[in-house]
């Protein structure tokens, strides 16, 4: 199976319903780095006219996982053990979108660290966050 394909899977089949709402789209992959778009829609937009952070922070959590998942060839269960995430700008309700950039840093026997840039539409980073993953 296609690396893309299996992440497909992954995010159609493991991820949450919840996650499934922010309507996270694969846009490249390789063992080492993912990237996702998350669409800009209403429902991801608070009352002060921008991107909510927990949106943010949920495709930032995301895009981990299908990067260990690349880095492993599959989805092995995992668990979040820290995400720590920087709020840069402002991403504007009326942006099209956010791409969502995870690279893995390192992936150990039983922990794996990312980084991941939640970029605008223009290419500026909105947010950054590091991860540190369990792998069960």
């Amino acid at each position: 199976m296609a690396l893309m394909e299996m992440l497909a899977g992954v995010l159609d089949d493991v991820t949450a319903p919840f996650v499934k709402t922010l309507g996270l789209s694969l846009v490249a992959a390789d063992p080492k780095q993912v990237t996702l778009r998350m669409p800009v829609t209403p429902a991801l937009v608070h009352g002060g006219g921008v991107v909510c952070g927990q949106a943010l922070m949920a495709a930032a959590d995301t895009a981990m996982i299908l990067a260990v998942a690349a880095s492993l060839g599959e989805f092995r269960p995992m668990t979040t053990v820290q995400l720590q995430t920087s709020f840069l700008k402002p991403v504007p309700g009326n942006a099209t979108e956010v791409r969502v950039v995870c690279t893995l840093l390192r992936r150990g026997k039983s922990l794996a660290f990312g980084e991941i840039e939640l970029l605008t539409p223009e290419g500026q980073l909105a947010a950054h966050a590091t991860t540190t993953y369990a792998l069960l």
